[in-house]
C-alpha cells in the first residue's frame, strides 16, 4: 500500500464516526432538552389577579417573557400579530387561555398544561385557539417534516450545478429555476393536496422556493469559491445543523440556548418561520425571516457569479523573452 491509500483509509475510519456523532448531537440534543426559554406569553386583565398570573409565569426564571395587556381582545391581537404564542386572560368566569396552535402545537399544549396545573382547585380553564392549525395537520407533524426535504433539495441543486460544471450566469439561472419549480410543486402538494398550509398560495410557493434557493445558492457558492469541499461544507451547515436547529417541529424558544437563535439565522429556520407567517397569520411577523432568506440567497448567488468569473478567466501567458544578441566572434 502506498502512503496515499493509507491516509485515505485512516481518513474514512476517523471522519465517518465524527460526522455521525455530530449528526446525533445536532438532532438528539435539542430534542432532548426542549423547554421554554424566554417564551413570549401574554397576561391580560387588571391587578391583582393579573399580577398573580404574571408572578406564576415568572417563578420559572428565564422560561417566559411576559407581556401585559389591558384586555383579552388586546391579547388576541398580539397573538394574531405573532408577538406572543399565547395569553392568559382574567375574566369573571375564571382564567381564559388563548393559544395559537398554528404557531406551534407544542407550545399550545405546553401552555394548556401549565395554566391548568396552576389554576385554583375546581376552576375550569376556558381554552380558545385563536389561530388554529389546519385540521389536516393539527399536531404540525407534516409541516415540520417538510423542511428536511427542502434542505436536501437545496443541497442537491447546489451539488448538481457544481458537478455539471455550470458557471456564472448559467449556474445562477439553474439555481433560480430549480428553486422556483420546487416552490410551486411543494405548494401544490402541501396546500392543494394535503391541506397542511392554508394561506396565500403564491406567498407560500415563494417562501418554499426562496428557502430552497437560499440553501442551494449557499452550497453552489461555497463550491465556486473553495472547490468541491464547499459542497460538503454547505450540506453540513444546512442539513446537519440548519435543519435540527430550525425549531420547525416545536418552536425556536423551546430549543437550548443559543441553538434557537442560531437556527433562525439559517435558511431552514427562517424558512419555517416565514412559512408559518404567510400560511396562517397573513404575513404577520414575516419581516426578519424574509430578510434572512434574501441575504443567504443573495450572498450565495453572488459567490456563484464571482467564482464563475474567476474560473473562466484564462491564465496569464508569460510574454516571450527577447532573444539574446549573438556574441560577436
Amino acid at each position: 500500500m502506498s502512503a496515499t491509500p493509507n491516509r485515505r483509509m485512516v481518513a474514512v475510519i476517523l471522519l465517518i464516526p465524527v460526522v455521525v456523532i455530530l449528526a446525533l448531537w445536532a438532532f438528539a440534543w435539542p430534542a432532548a432538552r426542549i423547554a421554554p426559554h424566554d417564551l413570549p406569553v401574554g397576561v391580560a386583565g387588571s391587578a391583582p389577579a393579573a399580577d398573580r398570573l404574571q408572578q406564576q409565569f415568572e417563578q420559572r426564571e428565564g422560561a417566559f417573557e411576559v407581556h401585559r395587556y389591558a384586555s383579552a381582545a388586546d391579547a388576541r391581537h398580539a397573538i394574531e400579530d405573532r408577538s406572543v404564542y399565547g395569553a392568559v386572560a382574567v375574566t369573571p368566569q375564571g382564567p381564559q387561555l388563548l393559544t395559537a396552535s398554528a404557531a406551534s402545537p407544542v407550545v399550545a399544549q405546553l401552555l394548556r398544561e401549565a395554566v391548568t396545573a396552576q389554576a385554583p382547585e375546581g376552576a375550569q380553564v376556558q381554552v380558545t385557539d385563536v389561530v388554529a392549525a389546519p385540521a389536516g395537520d393539527a399536531r404540525g407533524n407534516a409541516l415540520g417534516a417538510s423542511f428536511l426535504p427542502l434542505a436536501i433539495a437545496g443541497v442537491l441543486s447546489g451539488s448538481a450545478v457544481t458537478m455539471l460544471r455550470l458557471r456564472g450566469g448559467r449556474a445562477a439561472l439553474a439555481l433560480i429555476g430549480a428553486a422556483t419549480l420546487v416552490g410551486v410543486g411543494a405548494a401544490a402538494l402541501t396546500d392543494n393536496w394535503l391541506g397542511v398550509i392554508t394561506g396565500d398560495w403564491w406567498a407560500e410557493a415563494g417562501t418554499l422556493g426562496l428557502t430552497v434557493l437560499a440553501t442551494g445558492g449557499t452550497v453552489a457558492g461555497l463550491a465556486a469559491l473553495i472547490g468541491p469541499p464547499g459542497v460538503g461544507l454547505g450540506a453540513l451547515l444546512m442539513v446537519l445543523l440548519g435543519n435540527p436547529f430550525s425549531g420547525v417541529t416545536s418552536a425556536p424558544e423551546l430549543l437550548p440556548r443559543p441553538i434557537g437563535t442560531i437556527g433562525q439565522l439559517m435558511p431552514p429556520g427562517a424558512g419555517g418561520s416565514l412559512l408559518r407567517s404567510v400560511a396562517f397569520f397573513d404575513g404577520s411577523g414575516a419581516g426578519s425571516a424574509l430578510l434572512t432568506l434574501t441575504i443567504w440567497a443573495a450572498l450565495g448567488l453572488t459567490a456563484v457569479l464571482i467564482g464563475g468569473r474567476r474560473r473562466a478567466r484564462p491564465p496569464a501567458v508569460p510574454a516571450p523573452s527577447a532573444p539574446e544578441p549573438a556574441l560577436m566572434g
